[in-house]
């Protein structure tokens, strides 16, 4: 039986607290196979994401690059925490799912690692509606990490 090795991670990531979690089970997971890191941050709706993750008024279009320095500076962050500064950043802008689908391609990965921190009542049933949608449209191998504080 032939096993397969895999060599890249790709750690999906938000400003949730929870997206730590994600990040250092996804690194531990990724070092235990001695693969390469590869953290991905999307930003969807720039106006929604301002004011809904970092409470800000609607962005002016100056600041749109500043939200972007912004994300990068969070996954940089990331990296130290994770004590690992060859980790790869990726920052994309659109579509979460369609974002973290087309970065796992371009990129080749192995496994995609996200959390299932579902907010409404409906996506607690399934896992989170992020997740279930990559899940739905990806060949590769998803490792889902829940994140749902328990009562």
């Amino acid at each position: 039986m032939k096993i397969n090795k895999f060599d890249k991670v790709l750690i999906a990531m938000d400003y949730n607290p929870t997206s730590i979690k994600v990040a250092e089970v996804g690194f531990t997971i990724a070092k235990a196979m001695n693969a390469e890191v590869i953290l991905v941050h999307v930003i969807e709706d720039l106006v929604t994401y301002s004011l809904t993750y970092l409470n800000m008024g609607p962005l002016q279009l100056d600041s749109v690059m500043e939200l972007k320095d912004a994300s990068e500076q969070f996954l940089q962050k990331t990296k130290k925490l994770l004590g690992d500064m060859a980790i790869q950043t990726v920052v994309k802008e659109g579509d979460f799912a369609e974002c973290i689908l087309s970065t796992a391609q371009e990129l080749d990965v192995d496994v995609i690692v996200m959390g299932s921190h579902s907010r409404k009542w409906l996506e607690n049933i399934v896992m989170g509606s992020v997740t279930e949608e990559v899940l739905r449209k990806t060949t590769t191998p998803i490792f889902i990490i829940p994140t749902k504080k328990h009562d």
